[in-house]
């Protein structure tokens, strides 16, 4: 069996174990496993079917993420991007007018061309080109903003008028988001092995008597999978050759290269399997899986896929290899059937592990270079519009963006390469059309 693992997942049972590895894929899933309800609420608004969605997630998450395992032996998982699949539906379909059918069409054709472009290393060639310094901001950026969303979730931080974001009132929701942070401090303080883990268990426990943790009264733990035929392969590719297509898939594109291509990063930095030289192993069939599972979420009427940030909650519980992907992969595919118990944990309950996370990964930004203002300055602004922006694609844009000005304005060329310079016009030209 080790063997097995082994060959097949990269599993090292010198330095690894393989409970640990089990626990990490656990955590992973049931801190992202709120992507089950939210993708289905969003898609749904364009009229598409709400169990048929549940079930394209979950199988969308579950190929994604064993193709992940198996490829590249990472222990990261990949499901329904958070950011895309409200650009598929108020963008796509409110804003652009597209059906939900046409939007499905160009998901798939975003696809196709993402195993084209990654076949090729364009996406590779782009991660290798971006700096040292700003790989470190990309990393605890991502920290910020996992730990953002967890606080975002729990009503803890709630938008404001007058000041944008604010202080959320102590809610039942928020006081259960309180606590899980507290609790999964204390538990990872006390090295508490599974403390994340734990801390969602015990967060969807208590939040019971709170009613934050809701249990219908016909409540069942088993569920049969729900028809996906509803979106099965509905695409609808009349009137799509033209001008405005083109625009929409080439804006797909930039956002989701750059949040896969920070989200490795980040999480790459964590796992310590970064090379000197900065190269990151496996990372072309990392790609290469999201890319393929982009293209079979379309079919199963889901939109774009991404490598989840939240997989650091996994990595945090000691993950490194495959087997991490692998626990989640089955995770999903198990839901399609349990997902009557994973809809129970209440999103607050899985805050805890998000803010801890962005404690850990906060620690790279001691390794940016702050006496250099042309490598700081670029560093401030992709942590913190990641945040702001509420994106990580954004971020990562603005902060080259902002890295390419100071480089040339200080003419320090050596600091340059023709892939940066490229992408700066890109995004600039990207900002134009978006406006």
């Amino acid at each position: 069996m080790m063997t097995f693992l082994e060959k097949t997942l990269g599993f090292d049972p010198k330095s690894m174990k393989l409970r640990t590895e089990l626990i990490a894929g656990a955590t992973t899933f049931l801190t992202m496993s709120y992507i089950l309800a939210v993708n289905p609420a969003i898609l749904s608004s364009t009229g598409m079917d709400k169990g048929a969605l549940f079930t394209g997630t979950a199988l969308a998450a579950a190929i994604a993420t064993l193709l992940l395992a198996f490829m590249a032996k990472l222990p990261f998982a990949q499901a329904p991007s958070m950011g895309l699949n409200a650009f598929f539906a108020y963008t796509l379909c409110q804003t652009l007018q597209y059906s939900w059918q046409h939007s499905l069409a160009i998901m798939l054709i975003e696809g196709i061309v993402f195993i084209i472009i990654t076949f090729f290393n364009v996406r590779e060639m782009i991660l290798h080109a971006i700096p040292a310094n700003l790989r470190y901001a990309i990393s605890a950026g991502i920290g910020m903003f996992i730990a953002f969303i967890g606080l975002k979730n729990a009503g803890i931080i709630v938008d404001k008028q007058a000041t944008l974001v604010g202080l959320g009132a102590f809610t039942p929701t928020c006081i259960l988001g309180i606590i899980a942070i507290l609790l999964s401090g204390i538990l990872m303080a006390r090295n508490v092995k599974g403390a994340l883990f734990w801390s969602i268990i015990i967060a969807t426990v208590i939040g019971i008597p709170m009613g934050v943790t809701v249990i219908p009264g016909s409540w069942m733990p088993v569920s049969a999978p729900q028809d996906i035929s509803p979106v099965f392969c509905k695409f609808d590719f009349t009137g799509l050759l033209n001008l405005k297509t083109v625009l929409v898939v080439f804006s797909l594109l930039l956002i989701n290269i750059f949040d896969t291509i920070g989200t490795l990063m980040g999480l790459a930095d964590k796992t310590g399997i970064v090379e000197t030289n900065g190269n990151i192993p496996r990372v072309k069939e990392a790609m290469m899986s999201d890319a393929i599972g982009t293209t079979c979420g379309a079919m199963l009427g889901s939109s774009t896929l991404t490598t989840y940030v939240e997989s650091a909650s996994g990595i945090a519980e000691g993950g490194r290899s495959g087997v991490t992907a692998l626990t989640v992969g089955l995770f999903f595919l198990f839901a399609l059937f349990l997902s009557p118990v994973f809809m129970l944990i209440p999103s607050a309950a899985t805050s805890g592990a998000l803010v801890m996370v962005g404690v850990l990964m906060i620690d790279s930004v001691k390794k940016i270079n702050l006496q250099d203002i042309t490598e700081a300055f670029p560093a401030f602004i992709t942590m913190i519009t990641m945040v702001l922006c509420y994106s990580i694609a954004d971020g990562i844009c603005l902060g080259i963006l902002s890295f390419v000005i100071m480089k040339v304005c200080t003419q320090q060329w050596k600091d340059l390469n023709w892939t940066l310079c490229i992408l700066a016009v890109l995004f600039v030209l990207n900002f134009v059309i978006d406006a």
